[in-house]
């Protein structure tokens, strides 16, 4: 039976392209959350395969279906999605993955208890893993966890379209394929990040995963971020040490003596510079600004 709503509290947004193998199921662990009043936005980008034909099988009035006639790329496509969602919230949704079917509900529940909060994701599992990956859930956990890479699973995020609007704030596809990153750091002064301490969406690595054939590319789009996220801080950093702070940020930690004194010295001065308190001290501190390879 139809679910026709009117204006609904969510908009569940997916990009998709040529997503024929998975788009069923992830389509269908939308259509049966526990929580029911959203429309659901999928925004094809020129799919070559039966990804259309897939979608357009299923009767339910929830479903809107943009076709674009010319590909022109997946943070396009989330743009134009957020730009006509009628939600007060925007649901990600990503064409291979599963939302688990509470997610929605605990998401809307959360963020409607805390309006600081503009954007919530959740813990995540990776399919045929049957483990759970760990994320920071609290902002100030979230905050200094960028600093050493995403910490937010795209499509599990929720977030406050009024943020959004009111900050003029959308993805930078120059920033793609890190566009969901550049978007968390560019937030940060405006509200909270958090993430539920439950897993609730399953993600699908497979070898047409950006974090395969765009790996690179994603790697120095992420530094670009990073530096963005410790520009907020004012900091001054010398030419030879923004040539050390690159050398750890693509992980390479095999530094010289002298190399390493000059991090540490970076270090310090980021710490000096947080007395307005971007990063919360108490966390900062228990972090000893160690760098790690992701979080």
């Amino acid at each position: 039976m139809d679910k026709a709503i009117s204006t609904p509290l969510l908009t569940v947004l997916m990009p998709v392209f040529n997503a024929e193998k998975y788009i069923a199921a992830s389509v269908e662990s939308v259509l049966n959350q526990s929580y029911e009043d959203f429309e659901f936005l999928i925004i094809d980008d020129a799919s070559t395969d039966q990804t259309v034909s897939i979608i357009k099988s299923y009767s339910d009035a929830r479903i809107k279906l943009i076709e674009k006639r010319k590909n022109t790329g997946y943070t396009n496509s989330l743009n134009t999605g957020l730009k006509i969602a009628q939600g007060k919230y925007v649901g990600r949704m990503d064409s291979d993955d599963i939302s688990l079917p509470n997610r929605f509900a605990k998401q809307i529940s959360f963020l409607e208890s805390n309006p600081e909060v503009i954007v919530c994701g959740t813990q995540h599992e990776i399919m045929g893993k049957n483990n759970a990956v760990s994320l920071p859930t609290k902002n100030a956990e979230i905050r200094l966890a960028l600093l050493w890479g995403n910490c937010l699973v795209h499509s599990s995020v929720m977030i406050r379209k009024d943020a959004l609007i009111q900050s003029s704030v959308y993805y930078d596809a120059l920033k793609e394929p890190s566009e969901d990153y550049d978007l968390w750091v560019r937030l940060l002064p405006i509200g909270h990040l958090y993430n539920i301490p439950e897993v609730l969406v399953s993600y699908r690595i497979h070898y047409a995963s950006v974090s395969r054939t765009r790996y690179e590319q994603q790697e120095e789009e992420s530094i670009k971020v990073k530096l963005r996220l410790l520009g907020y801080l004012n900091v001054h950093l010398e030419p030879s040490e923004q040539q050390v702070l690159m050398k750890v940020f693509r992980k390479n930690f095999l530094l010289t003596v002298n190399e390493i004194q000059t991090f540490q010295n970076v270090k310090q001065k980021f710490c000096n510079s947080n007395n307005e308190g971007f990063f919360e001290k108490k966390v900062l501190k228990s972090t000893c600004w160690t760098w790690k390879k992701g979080c």
